[in-house]
């Protein structure tokens, strides 16, 4: 897979923000329906909001009521579905042909697969797709299938390095770790000096790719149908993983509910470091060590490995159950909840990325420090392969990371193993 080069557009959107040097103009709101005053249309949307319930679900909610407003005879349902569980719960919803709903907060990774198996709604020539050469064109990109428009970018996102600068200056750095090498260096002596954990680690397959990347290394070579989850490069760089917690300078990964316990225990001051994304930045922000000391807390690029620092291109875009009895309302709710108005707002409240250039100079993203934080990681983000069996890939990974963590096996054997399991999901491809 290729490097992002298109990151670069969402770099220097994030510059507009530091630099304050937009057009100013920003977006007055949600443009009018098209072919509908918004008194004619009516209805009620179902939408499956999969963001955080306690940190982010309330801003999404806030801007739910503004568009119940804007349009009086649409009726928003509100459900907020836990991210793991929202995949196979839409799909089953979605094959028996009940329950699914009209509207769901998709991962950029299950788009295509969605749209393949025909649950999605083509969105072009709707009122859903609003001012499409707005979008940042990697998030646009994810919400393309087979030549056809199936999402709307909602937020794009990537992992970086979150880091304590107390425990870091305690151990003697005042900056955190560019390259591989040095993080363990600096995770080792936060844990001799401080006594604290020097980085806690997420065992999920999505949180291992800044590594496999670091390397050279990916899941897949998608022009040539080839699988290199097992190639020596991702071999390299999942070795470094290893390293890290045999070495001691991670804590002893918790192999179930990883991703909690290394967020808590990053928020408690218990470790320096973690890798996460702008998601996290108001569950962090309320955490122990920085609720009352914000400039604590610190955001910058995954360290570089031989060849390159590098981490994974996230995101969720709106998209439609082909199913739905409301079509209109919920390309009218799409369109609304999109628009650079939204995201602006969403950012400012949450840090959380805009896939809109005009959001990022808008006064309510400006004002929040963290969406200027997060240029540098976005400059080394990777574009994800957009194939339908791309979300099946994680589930294997994960399973071997587990047994690895756990000291069960070792990088090589356990990544033969996953090759393996991906020749299974990926017919006809080479190893």
């Amino acid at each position: 897979m290729r490097r992002l080069l298109p990151a670069a557009a969402v770099a220097a959107a994030l510059a507009l923000a530091v630099t304050g040097c937009g057009d100013g103009s920003g977006d007055a709101g949600p443009a009018p329906a098209g072919s509908a005053a918004p008194a004619e249309v009516s209805g009620t949307v179902t939408w499956w909001d999969t963001s955080d319930a306690t940190t982010e679900g309330p801003a999404f909610q806030e801007i739910v009521k503004g568009f119940e407003a804007a349009y009086p005879n649409i009726k928003v349902n509100y459900v907020n579905v836990p991210f793991a569980d929202a995949r196979d719960k839409f799909k089953t919803a979605a094959q028996s042909g009940s329950g699914a709903p009209d509207v769901l907060r998709t991962d950029v990774g299950w788009v295509a697969e969605f749209a393949s198996l025909g649950y999605l709604a083509p969105l072009d020539g709707t009122t859903a797709v609003d001012k499409p050469e707005e979008l940042l064109p990697v998030p646009a990109a994810s919400a393309r299938f087979g030549g056809k428009t199936y999402g709307v970018p909602q937020v794009t996102d990537t992992l970086g390095l979150l880091y304590n600068k107390e425990l870091l200056k305690k151990a003697g750095y005042d900056e955190p770790p560019a390259t591989m090498a040095d993080l363990k260096k600096v995770a080792l002596d936060v844990k001799s000096k401080t006594g604290a954990g020097g980085i806690a680690l997420n065992v999920d397959a999505y949180f291992l790719l800044p590594f496999i990347y670091g390397e050279g290394g990916d899941f897949v070579d998608v022009q040539n149908k080839k699988i290199t989850i097992s190639s020596p490069q991702s071999v390299a760089g999942v070795r470094i993983v290893e390293d890290l917690i045999t070495s001691g300078a991670a804590v002893k990964p918790a192999l179930q509910d990883s991703y909690t316990n290394a967020q808590t225990a990053f928020k408690d001051g218990k470790v320096a470091m973690i890798f996460n994304g702008p998601w996290s930045n108001a569950d962090n922000l309320g955490g122990k060590v920085f609720k009352d000391n914000p400039d604590n807390f610190g955001v910058a690029p995954v360290p570089a490995g031989s060849a390159k620092a590098g981490s994974p291109l996230g995101g969720h875009d709106y998209t439609v159950y082909a199913g739905s009895k409301n079509l209109e309302a919920s390309y009218l709710f799409v369109r609304y909840m999109a628009s650079a108005e939204s995201q602006a707002k969403i950012a400012g409240k949450l840090g959380l990325l805009p896939t809109r250039t005009p959001a990022y100079s808008a006064p309510e993203a400006t004002a929040n420090p963290k969406i200027a934080q997060w240029q540098k990681p976005m400059e080394t983000a990777v574009e994800r392969p957009w194939i339908p069996e791309a979300a099946s890939l994680f589930q294997p990974l994960v399973e071997g990371y587990q047994k690895l963590a756990g000291g069960q096996t070792s990088t090589e054997p356990m990544l033969k193993d996953v090759a393996t399991a991906y020749q299974g999901i990926l017919k006809g491809w080479s190893l």
